[in-house]
């Protein structure tokens, strides 16, 4: 005889998301670590690394969006929660390698906090746990949009200039 405990969910379905202590730490540490004195405003060594040695910023921003990444595909989380955790990463990449301002935009944007946060979401049981929506996609749909018209935006700008030199 089996208990309901022994029952596995199915394959397709995703399971209950173990983000380890590591994963935490690391969304804390990079996104969060430090107080602002005499405000209410955190930021983490990601914007502080990109201001002081940009590639080990960069670098140590990787190794936690990766980690998180992986904690999201080890949980079989809907393609869609990946999709929005992959663009995170994009505009996160996308705005922080700007000198200076993608700094102040890491302090404020915040991708590893925002990814766990989508993987907490997959915590819930199955009952408790909202599906994707259409807004979900829309948002998604409307954030890429966004991010390929300002990757395209220079170099529009750069055939335009050209166009007008000749």
């Amino acid at each position: 005889m089996s208990s309901d405990d022994d029952i596995e969910p199915p394959r397709d379905a995703p399971s209950k998301v173990a983000i380890t202590p590591f994963v935490r730490s690391l969304v804390r540490l990079m996104d969060d670590a430090n107080a602002i004195p005499g405000t209410n405003i955190r930021i983490g060594w990601d914007a502080i690394l990109g201001l002081v040695l940009p590639a080990a910023g960069d670098a140590f921003t990787a190794v936690s969006q990766v980690a998180l990444l992986i904690a999201a595909v080890r949980a079989r989380a809907p393609g869609i929660v990946i999709a929005r955790m992959v663009l995170n990463v994009a505009i996160d990449s996308l705005f922080g390698s700007v000198p200076l301002v993608g700094d102040l935009f890491d302090a404020g944007f915040k991708a590893n906090r925002k990814n766990l946060q989508l993987l907490e979401r997959l915590e819930h049981t199955p009952a408790e746990r909202r599906g994707s929506r259409t807004g979900d996609y829309a948002v998604l749909g409307l954030a890429i949009a966004s991010v390929l018209a300002l990757i395209a935006a220079p170099v529009v700008l750069v055939f335009w200039l050209l166009g007008r030199s000749l």
